[in-house]
């Protein structure tokens, strides 16, 4: 009896230990980091004089401002990545390592939640076709280049709506003396209204429509989840997978 009860105690710590250890800063950076050397070498091959026009729209736009404070090294927000998330391992005091069955779950759980945004988008659509006039959303063949920046899309956008800003605005509403639950949940919200929104910005946007738009800010929701319940390199990985699937695999099938 005493050797079952011990085998479920090691059970439950393993279990506990990998959901716990796939939230570690370090080891989100060890699972994003071929995702960002993807991206960054691919828009360096491929872009070559004008690598602005491959460059995810949140990449761009942090460079940008970056490039106003004439902060315009080509390699300096990937690092600032690195050094954000290897700052936070050292202020959290985690032990430096991590292991292989850990990112793989990662990888497993990155495929998984793809897939349920994706059934989640089937849905919507099923549920727009009910309207009078439904609105569908079309999605042209990617070329190579387009991969590239789906995969940045995982990384950057996440950084910019999750990492950065999804704390800015719950900051902002605890400033305003909201209680915590409320703060989140507010935070949460506006932040996937504005991941939404931020798809049609620019002359390189997309051409609105009220499924899109709809689905952007679900799937803002849904990241944004992710994000207080799996980690960043969870939805980063998620993020990238969905993009990846939809933009290439499945327009691509016959």
């Amino acid at each position: 009896m005493a050797q079952k009860n011990n085998s479920q105690s090691e059970i439950t710590f393993a279990a506990d230990g990998y959901w716990a250890e796939a939230r570690k800063p370090l080891v989100c950076l060890v699972f994003l980091a071929p995702l960002l050397l993807i991206y960054e070498l691919g828009v360096i091959s491929m872009g070559g004089s004008q690598p602005e026009l491959i460059r995810n729209g949140a990449d761009y736009w942090m460079r940008s401002w970056l490039s106003q404070l004439g902060l315009t090294q080509t390699f300096l927000l990937p690092a600032l990545i690195v050094g954000t998330l290897l700052m936070w391992h050292i202020v959290l005091k985690h032990p430096w390592k991590f292991s292989g069955e850990t990112l793989l779950g990662m990888f497993a759980e990155s495929l998984l939640f793809a897939f349920c945004l994706i059934i989640l988008g089937q849905v919507q659509d099923l549920a727009f076709q009910q309207l009078p006039q439904p609105v569908t959303m079309f999605i042209e063949r990617e070329s190579a280049s387009r991969v590239v920046s789906f995969v940045g899309a995982g990384v950057y956008e996440e950084v910019m709506f999750r990492l950065l800003l999804l704390p800015l605005c719950y900051l902002l509403f605890r400033g305003m003396l909201l209680e915590v639950r409320p703060s989140a949940i507010l935070a949460i919200i506006t932040t996937s209204l504005i991941f939404s929104l931020a798809h049609y910005i620019g002359a390189s946007g997309d051409q609105f429509s009220v499924f899109s738009f709809t689905f952007r800010t679900v799937a803002g929701l849904f990241f944004a989840g992710l994000f207080f319940l799996r980690g960043f390199g969870i939805t980063v990985g998620a993020h990238a997978t969905y993009d990846v699937i939809v933009g290439v695999m499945l327009v691509s099938s016959p």
